[in-house]
């Protein structure tokens, strides 16, 4: 994969992959985007060329991408009418985030949101969530270019150093996932305690 994806670094194309998987993950969360953002850039900052547009073209086509995946699922869940609602309702989790999530966005709590771009599968939930209790887009919006824009700027910045440190290779790579995935399990923890400390409160 690393192979594939160098050399397709120095090709528009990386661009368009790298969007559409990012783009699509919030149906599919399976997709491994944050996987293929990382290679991208460590096979970009590998390459001799690779020079700082480079860079902010990968880190916003992401968070681009990001963004309108979120706004599509909250569509979908928005207009979802009656049988969406059924499908969240044979789900604890989406049930659970539907109820939690009006309430945190309209007091202005919307770290959720870029917590939840961190945890697997949590941008979904949270997109769908917010469509779902029909919160309106401007509480959500914001919050969501924020975490796409985290999340992209943090995947890239560990494919810079797994490059920088050890080389385009696979050690290189599976140290930066590694990363990500710490960054998502503690996404995950703090998304479960925060209804705790709100019902403390």
């Amino acid at each position: 994969m690393l192979e594939s994806v160098g050399s397709l670094s120095g090709s528009p194309w990386i661009y368009a992959v790298v969007a559409l998987s990012v783009l699509l993950d919030v149906f599919l969360p399976v997709l491994p985007s944050g996987v293929l953002v990382i290679t991208a850039a460590t096979a970009a900052f590998a390459g001799s060329a690779t020079d700082l547009l480079d860079i902010l073209v990968l880190v916003l086509c992401a968070a681009t991408a990001s963004v309108l995946g979120d706004l599509v699922a909250y569509r979908l869940a928005w207009r979802g009418g009656a049988r969406l609602d059924r499908a969240i309702a044979r789900s604890r989790r989406l049930t659970t985030a539907q109820e939690r999530l009006g309430a945190t966005l309209a007091r202005g709590g919307g770290a959720l949101v870029v917590l939840a771009r961190f945890a697997p599968a949590g941008r979904s939930v949270v997109s769908l969530g917010a469509g779902a209790a029909r919160r309106r887009v401007r509480e959500f919006l914001p919050w969501s270019a924020l975490a796409g824009l985290s999340w992209a700027a943090y995947s890239v910045t560990l494919g810079y150093l797994g490059a920088h440190w050890l080389g385009a290779t696979w050690l290189a790579t599976a140290v930066s996932v590694a990363a990500l995935c710490g960054a998502g399990a503690g996404a995950a923890y703090l998304m479960r305690r925060q209804p705790r400390a709100s019902e403390a409160s």
